[in-house]
């Protein structure tokens, strides 16, 4: 149903803006307060006298009126607190709260911000006495000439000064009219200079805000001077400009109103901006004669009508509407006056035409408008390579950006340096010593479509990292390095780093380095918002571990499958196909997924990166052979991996389906052929594992995926299927979501558990080592918990489960050899095999290290060996890396530099807060614990002498 919308203010920019709003068909009536004689009785616009400075009286009004929106044009009400205090009212109203408001209203709050954050600005000083003023610019050793208003000034509130005693007498002139304090700053600038303002200005901003307490919700714009340093701040608006604003809405092509609501739904990027292509816009300000100064009103203006009828847009502002009919002047800034057409030349010369129709006493504007621009685009010069749609200096600015991210992804063997004519990798460093190399390269297809009329691009690097780093794995090998090839008909810097960092996180989460890439901007072959992406992936096996082991697979081996996430980048082409013929659009509500999910955000859902769960299981030897289902689906994928005369017996019944395949099969009227041809249907990973050991197998893969036995192999018949899938059909149908049919087999051997004891002082981690020891699969139990305090959580959840409890307080002893001493005799009074450190904080001696090595193992919030040590979380946030984690490891005497065992990535969201991000390594920590629990426990993993893993073949389970 349409809203009515309320735009609070009186000027050009609220005209511009109800305007626009007016076109919305989600909007039934735009009302102004209090507006001005172009916003009176236009088609759905009309004026409205409350009273927008009793708060109280507005929220009421907005209700009496059913008013489904406010949105605030002018400073002065968002600083007085006019968002907090509707929207705590119920009343949705667009716009910054008055705390965060502060980056305008407040030059001394602003510029604070800015040096607390390192967001590039002038140096400056803020003063309440203006003796203390004029001594400090006469005594700076930089020329500090400019001197701001703290406060609002409606414009009017900053000097620049030609010298020292100008600069003094400026700050007694404003101290005089002015009860707030004062900033001086320098602007000392120079031409010529490029940076990404979005990173160094914006993002950081709206990162520091949400850090600081105050999500900014709204426009911001800030003032940035281009400097030989690189871009500073000069102010930031917490608005919409005037006159920019009147520039901004004849050039947007989408629906204001949706934009203003997805902004505050936090929900943008499903529905990005689009502007008009290939036209410019021209706006000359009318202004009354005498202004800024004295001027005079009630002065009538003709020509309006006029203008309207040439295809120009004038937008009021100083205007009322005068008794017995016309407009007159009222302010200061009259008229608005903006022409839209396809060269900036045009748009010039029709916003000109129509300011010489409309008439009014004393009226004054620019006439040189415009015309500094069209000297710079007309100028004659020679072509360059810019000239042709290839912006080398945009490659810069990216390499830059990315530069960080690629580092972030070093790994032993290399430091993921960019810059190079070529990468460089040293296999003996990586641990190998008779290594065969294994490369993949792969795309995502037309899943690129998607995500480009969806705006979310980040999603794309995990779907290309997955895509060749899950084929690696197919041949038993660690992925070691990866490049990417970023081509693109016009290069958005925005776009690639987005993308680009994308594939940074998923290196990280993969354990492989970005160790190089190619970004191409080929004009001409792909479209201006068109991109496309392909990557390559080096991996290593030792000679003896390549899979798949051919001569090992025999009739009656078990298939795991291994949970897909969804569609992964396969098969988008027909999917794409079925939504065109459902109607929905990418922006619909999803028929599947989670509840509030589009089918856009559905169908992005990234590729599983399987790197980490799987190479445990794949070094233990216990796995004959891996097939990666990607294109082709499970009818092509694992015959791939069989001998030609064994076949293989899937069971739909025994995996669960994700609801977007019956979907997709019910909308396209899919068979069964088509679905197991084209998709992964649930299954990501196929393992082909004997009997003996699918038990293990499949206990390591559940404690951190879902995981089923969902068939077996058979000797092939002459003229039969190579893959048969039974019970698909109706899998289906069935419900979507159900948890499969499970059955376990048992090879009759049995795991005597191993003895564990806990150091624990919240014992969150120790609930989670609790609950996956009660598993019969288990091969450990818990003898004892040993605190270095009494009564803390973990005591009191071990003493609950029956549990035997120890406290050894380091205070009683009189060094950290006795201490230790100690925690050695209860360890052996339990017969303690294998120790896990969980929240203990204490430094243990080096003997004891040495006497229980490969014996202990500790958790880091962590992907070490990146961020060792105290507030890995915070080092983390504060080298703003995209991905960080949760690390199991052998203690080692050097701290947090033992062999890992298992490790868990955990993406960055530009949200978190050292709390939140906490939180989330936590939950990864109760995965990761319990299985590295199991891989040690099992026998699976070992360490050697010489402080590396191996991985026992011989442990079954």
């Amino acid at each position: 149903m349409a809203e009515r919308v309320l735009v609070i203010g009186s000027g050009g920019r609220e005209h511009a803006l109800a305007w626009k709003l007016a076109q919305s068909p989600h909007v039934q009536q735009v009302l102004v307060a209090p507006g001005n004689a172009g916003t009176a009785n236009s088609g759905k616009i009309s004026n409205s006298a409350v009273s927008v400075n009793n708060h109280s009286i507005l929220a009421q009004y907005c209700k009496d009126h059913n008013v489904g929106l406010v949105v605030v044009g002018p400073e002065v009400p968002l600083a007085a607190g006019i968002v907090d205090d509707l929207t705590a009212a119920g009343v949705t109203c667009f716009g910054p709260s008055a705390k965060a408001a502060q980056l305008e209203a407040s030059k001394s709050f602003s510029k604070s911000f800015m040096d607390r954050h390192n967001i590039p600005t002038a140096r400056w000083s803020s003063f309440t006495d203006p003796q203390d003023a004029c001594k400090y610019i006469q005594d700076a050793e930089f020329p500090a000439l400019v001197v701001k208003a703290s406060g609002l000034a409606a414009g009017k509130g900053v000097v620049v000064a030609r010298d020292k005693d100008e600069a003094c007498k400026a700050v007694l002139d404003i101290m005089k009219v002015s009860r707030c304090g004062i900033s001086v700053g320098l602007v000392k600038v120079s031409e010529d200079v490029l940076q990404e303002i979005k990173r160094s200005v914006l993002q950081k901003t709206v990162d520091g805000m949400r850090a600081e307490g105050t999500p900014y919700v709204g426009v911001l714009y800030a003032g940035v001077m281009l400097t030989k340093r690189g871009p500073k701040v000069l102010e930031f608006n917490c608005r919409f400009g005037d006159p920019e604003c009147q520039i901004l809405m004849p050039l947007l092509k989408s629906d204001l109103y949706e934009v203003l609501k997805n902004t505050l739904q936090a929900d943008l990027s499903s529905s990005p901006v689009q502007w008009l292509e290939n036209s410019a816009a021209v706006t000359v300000v009318m202004a009354s004669g005498g202004y800024p100064a004295s001027y005079k009103k009630g002065l009538e203006i003709t020509g309006l009508s006029q203008v309207s009828e040439m295809g120009i847009q004038v937008f009021h502002a100083g205007t009322a509407l005068k008794e017995g009919g016309g407009v007159i002047t009222n302010g200061g800034r009259v008229l608005t006056v903006t022409a839209v057409r396809p060269t900036l030349e045009s748009a010039l010369r029709s916003a000109n035409e129509g300011v010489a129709v409309i008439s009014y006493p004393d009226a004054v504007y620019r006439r040189d408008i415009g015309h500094h621009a069209i000297t710079y685009l007309t100028r004659t010069r020679g072509l360059t390579y810019r000239d042709s749609g290839v912006d080398i200096a945009a490659g810069n600015r990216l390499v830059d950006i990315i530069k960080p991210l690629a580092k972030a992804t070093s790994r032993p063997g290399c430091n993921a340096e960019l810059g190079g004519f070529a990468g460089l990798f040293d296999l003996k460093a990586a641990g190998f010593t008779d290594p065969i190399l294994v490369s993949g390269t792969d795309g995502v297809g037309t899943k690129l479509k998607i995500a480009q009329a969806c705006g979310i691009h980040s999603t794309l690097g995990q779907d290309l990292v997955a895509m060749c780093v899950n084929d690696v794995l197919a041949q038993g090998a660690e992925p070691l390095f990866f490049l990417d090839y970023f081509s693109c008909g016009r290069l958005d810097v925005r776009v690639a780093s987005s993308v680009i960092g994308g594939i940074a996180d998923a290196c990280q989460m993969a354990g492989c380095a970005l160790l190089g890439g190619e970004t191409a901007e080929m004009p001409g072959v792909y479209g201006p918002n068109d991109y496309d992406l392909a990557g390559f992936c080096v991996g290593a096996v030792e000679r003896g571990a390549v899979l798949p082991r051919l001569k090992d697979i025999m009739e009656g081996d078990l298939l795991i499958g291994v949970a897909s996430s969804g569609l992964h980048s396969n098969g988008f082409s027909l999917v794409r196909k079925i939504l065109e013929r459902s109607g929905l659009q990418y922006s619909s509500p999803a028929p599947f997924g989670q509840p509030g999910q589009n089918i856009g955000e559905v169908l992005l859902t990234p590729t599983k990166i399987y790197s980490r769960l799987l190479q445990p299981i794949l070094r233990s030897g216990a796995v004959k052979a891996y097939a990666h289902i990607t294109g082709g689906g499970l009818l092509e994928n694992i015959p791939r991996i069989l001998p030609p005369e064994l076949a293989v017996d899937l069971d739909a019944s025994r995996w669960r389906i994700p609801a977007v395949f019956s979907w997709l099969q019910r909308e396209g009227g899919l068979s069964e052929e088509e679905m197991s041809r084209t998709f992964n249907c649930g299954l990501g990973a196929v393992l082909v594992v004997s009997k003996q050991d699918v038990q293990r197998v499949l206990r390591l893969l559940q404690a951190q995926e879902e995981a089923w036995i969902v068939g077996s192999l058979t000797n092939k018949q002459p003229g039969a299927e190579a893959v048969v899938i039974r019970n698909l059909e109706q899998s289906l149908k069935d419900s979507p979501g159900r948890s499969p049919d499970t059955s376990v087999l048992q090879n009759g051997s049995e795991t005597k558990p191993i003895t564990l004891t806990l150091w624990c002082l919240t014992g969150t981690n120790l609930q989670a080592l609790m609950e996956q020891v009660k598993k019969p699969s288990s091969s450990a139990e818990i003898v004892v918990v040993i605190s270095n305090r009494p009564g803390v959580m973990g005591l009191k959840r071990a003493s609950m489960a029956g549990i035997q409890t120890r406290v050894v307080d380091h205070k009683l002893y009189g060094s950290r050899a006795e201490f230790d001493g100690t925690i050695d005799k209860v360890l052996e009074e339990f017969g303690v095999e294998l120790v896990c450190l969980a929240g203990f904080m204490r430094i243990l001696t080096g003997p004891f290290v040495r006497k229980w090595s490969g014996k202990m193992l500790n958790i880091h919030p962590s992907l070490l060996p990146s961020f060792k040590g105290v507030n890995a979380q915070k080092q983390a946030l504060q080298a703003g890396v995209r991905v960080t984690g949760c690390t199991v490891h052998f203690v080692a005497e050097e701290v947090d530099a033992g062999a890992i065992v298992v490790q868990e990535a955990v993406p960055i969201l530009v949200t978190d807060t050292e709390d939140s991000l906490s939180e989330r390594i936590r939950e990864a920590e109760h995965r990761a614990f319990p299985a590295a629990l199991e891989l040690v426990g099992s026998g699976a993993v070992k360490l050697r002498d010489d402080g590396r893993i191996v991985w026992n073949q011989s442990v079954h389970g």
